[in-house]
């Protein structure tokens, strides 16, 4: 199946919002791995606008109760991420060219831009033990670049698919998510999603094979006020169950 990742960071947010800690992050990286989720993500950014340093340590050790479960750091190495990773060890790092002023995660790498500095970011993830992961734009030219760096796996940026989905007319843009898709496991990588999935979008996604993880938050935790969160991450489990299964 496609593995969910829960992202924590909308929660994050709205917390520090007040000070008086709540919602509780903790509180909502158990509930979703209680209701079976496969991981948890976040993306810690310099200024600390919702996941803060001592967020991520919590979580390395709440997670250390649920031992299948992986814990998916994202965010640019250029900023602050990489003291982060070296110190909590996750599962998996995603890498993001983000702007420490961007709203959102925007775009995928330019590897041409980036090569030189990313070969020895990865060459120390590979050696910490950690997985990679690329957050890459759905052009195959593109990721054909990708295993020059040694990454593990790419992370499709999903919000041309969102957008197209919503506007009525996604078959075209799922057809060039799928040949990137294609195009990345036939380099022997894997294929993790992300960026405005959501229930209703998700399971005409998955069509394309062999997605491994899929990372949720924002629209998540949007439905979660009306559904609840319990009842929320099960349907997004029972979407990503149905998937076709990995093979990575």
């Amino acid at each position: 199946m496609t593995h969910l990742s829960v992202n924590l960071n909308k929660v994050a947010y709205l917390r520090n919002t007040r000070n008086i800690g709540i919602p509780s992050v903790l509180w909502a990286a158990r509930v979703s791995l209680d209701s079976g989720a496969s991981g948890i993500t976040v993306h810690p950014r310099p200024d600390e606008r919702h996941i803060r340093r001592s967020d991520v340590d919590e979580l390395a050790d709440l997670l250390k109760e649920y031992p299948s479960a992986e814990f998916n750091i994202e965010g640019n190495p250029f900023h602050n991420l990489m003291d982060i990773v070296r110190e909590v060890r996750p599962h998996q790092c995603t890498l993001v060219p983000d702007d420490p002023n961007q709203a959102t995660s925007d775009h995928g790498w330019d590897i041409d831009s980036d090569r030189d500095r990313l070969i020895p970011i990865l060459d120390e993830l590979k050696t910490l033990g950690i997985r990679s992961s690329l957050f890459m734009d759905a052009d195959p030219e593109e990721i054909e670049k990708v295993s020059q760096v040694g990454a593990d796996r790419i992370e499709l940026y999903t919000e041309p698919y969102a957008a197209a989905f919503t506007a009525g007319n996604a078959s075209e843009t799922w057809d060039r998510f799928k040949r990137s898709a294609n195009t990345a496991q036939d380099l022997g990588l894997g294929v993790n999603a992300g960026h405005d999935l959501n229930l209703k979008n998700l399971g005409d996604f998955l069509e394309i094979p062999k997605i491994l993880e899929v990372s949720i938050g924002h629209a998540l935790f949007a439905e979660a006020l009306e559904m609840g969160l319990k009842k929320t991450v099960r349907e997004y489990v029972r979407i990503c169950s149905a998937a076709s299964p990995g093979s990575k």
